[in-house]
């Protein structure tokens, strides 16, 4: 069964990835002997061996509880093993239940895993924040305690356990903090998050710094490991070396695509502006469902490599020490005629298709006049609009936060 839905997966015709977790709820499937899938969001490998039970990947805090029973009813093995492919949430909270019942695990991951919980602890509050704003999850706490690695390591890593032998590389890419594994006996690799069957996470415009052009290398690695099986921590698997290689190595051509066209125009000293208005993924590529713009965008991947090569300062000379935001709108609100009128050409933006201008406009019109509720009435209007009308979850999750907070007001 697994294998007839990867391959609908592959072309096009079911939905599998970080945005869409296609086979949630099914349990724990049976990919080989001793080998098992988890659907979430989040997936765990579960493996079997020599009577113990070792997990790639531990899932979230959420759905840790779904996890142990899915996983007992296809082992009663007892944990020993886990490896954490990177540090966040959705990755590192699924051990507990199995080692209140059983004995501690020992868990491998990269050294900057450490680092990356001591920052949670430092930003749990901008995290939750963002991620309420990201998922549309206004309940959503982050978490205060996590389970830290047993055993770390810096470049390269074997481990093995019973009859299995892992082998771990560190990679960047969506993180600082990447593990990328493969598993000799099945042929397997396991690529966490640096292979999620949308574009690469590479951009995200309210986390921390992404690296694209080492994400490239990671993905040129993995291809050249040639692999029989892929299993992604996020969407569906990946069968054959052929479908394997084509996935990671077009992935990393996309990539690279917009990271040769960013640093060309940043060295030839274009302004960020100009650069992101100006980048455009390989069009040859637009149709492989592994390659949609539906988590992250192009043009929010250009943005983090200015901020990686570039800085903080995007070129426009008035943005250095900039007025504030309120300040300046109130200006242009008085050139313009009043809030009101702002907020009527920001309506007219919107009828005449120009929805990016819409936006600017909106939001002018309520810095300038934040206790109007006919202004906000015009603000929602306009960022439910563009919600609407975006493909990526971090577009609809940021305009969607927008219009609520002025349907509020209205």
């Amino acid at each position: 069964m697994i294998v007839e839905y990867a391959d609908r997966v592959w072309h096009g015709e079911s939905d599998d990835s970080i945005v869409d977790a296609g086979m949630q709820g099914k349990g724990v499937l049976t990919i080989a002997d001793g080998l098992g899938w988890w659907s979430g969001f989040g997936n765990v490998i579960t493996f079997e061996t020599d009577g113990e039970l070792l997990l790639f990947d531990t899932s979230s805090p959420f759905s840790a509880a779904r996890l142990h029973e899915d996983v007992r009813g296809w082992t009663r093995a007892p944990l020993t093993t886990a490896f954490y492919s990177h540090g966040h949430i959705d990755h590192v909270f699924g051990t507990a239940p199995f080692e209140e019942s059983g004995p501690r695990a020992t868990i491998y991951a990269h050294r900057a895993v450490a680092d990356r919980f001591e920052r949670y602890l430092l930003t749990n509050g901008y995290n939750a924040m963002i991620n309420q704003r990201q998922f549309q999850a206004p309940q959503l706490r982050w978490p205060t305690s996590y389970r830290h690695p047993d055993v770390t390591y810096t470049d390269t890593l074997t481990v093995r356990r019973g009859g299995l032998t892992f082998d771990l590389l560190h990679a960047k890419g969506e993180t600082d903090d990447a593990t990328v594994g493969y598993v000799r006996e099945h042929e397997l690799l396991l690529p966490g998050d640096l292979f999620i069957w949308v574009t690469p996470n590479c951009g995200n415009p309210q986390k921390v710094q992404r690296y694209p052009r080492e994400w490239v290398h990671a993905l040129q690695r993995m291809a050249a490991m040639n692999a029989e099986i892929m299993l992604p921590s996020h969407g569906a698997p990946v069968f054959g070396r052929d479908r394997v290689r084509q996935a990671l190595l077009e992935t990393a051509e996309w990539l690279e695509s917009l990271v040769t066209q960013t640093l060309g125009l940043l060295n030839a000293g274009a302004r960020l502006d100009e650069i992101v208005h100006a980048v455009r993924p390989p069009a040859h590529l637009s149709d492989r469902p592994y390659l949609r713009a539906r988590y992250d965008e192009p043009e929010f991947v250009v943005r983090n490599l200015w901020r990686l090569y570039g800085g903080w300062y995007d070129g426009n000379p008035a943005n250095l020490k900039p007025a504030p935001d309120a300040v300046l709108a109130r200006s242009v609100a008085e050139l313009a005629g009043g809030p009101a009128a702002l907020a009527d050409a920001a309506l007219k933006a919107l009828s005449d298709g120009d929805e990016r201008l819409a936006g600017h406009l909106a939001e002018m019109a309520a810095l300038a006049a934040p206790d109007d509720p006919g202004v906000h009435r015009v603000r929602a209007a306009v960022f439910s609009a563009r919600a609407a009308n975006e493909l990526s979850l971090m577009a609809k999750g940021v305009f969607t936060w927008a219009a609520s907070e002025s349907e509020r007001r209205s």
